[in-house]
């Protein structure tokens, strides 16, 4: 049985790591699509229609939970929102759930690790 490839968006805007991501979870056989800017997510969620939308909490413009209520709020995507971020697991948890994320990841876990995460999230 041939697995279907998840759909994931990753919105974060440290370049670095949205190469890292990308990189980390093409090769678990994700297909994935990075933005670097928050102005736009709704409408690349529209078009991309991804499985999980991956949002780092700690962006310049605008932040992470902010960005998550503008999706949930402009769009009518399916998408598993899902807060990912370097901050105190703890906090990162209080604050995920303070939004409904659907889920939250710490920054950091390898490949392996995080698409075996995403993919418990999607269900």
């Amino acid at each position: 049985m041939i697995e279907e490839r998840l759909r994931l968006l990753v919105v974060d805007d440290d370049e670095e790591q949205l190469e890292l991501v990308r990189r980390l979870l093409t090769s678990q056989r994700f297909e994935v699509r990075t933005t670097s800017s928050p102005i736009g997510v709704s409408n690349i969620a529209r078009d991309f229609a991804p499985s999980i939308i991956l949002i780092d909490v700690n962006q310049p413009a605008l932040s992470g939970d902010r960005i998550l209520r503008l999706v949930r709020k402009n769009t009518d995507s399916k998408a598993k929102l899902v807060l990912f971020s370097s901050l105190d697991p703890e906090r990162l948890r209080a604050l995920a759930t303070s939004v409904e994320a659907d889920g939250w990841l710490p920054k950091g876990l390898g490949g392996e690790d995080l698409a075996r995460k995403l993919r418990r999230i999607a269900g």
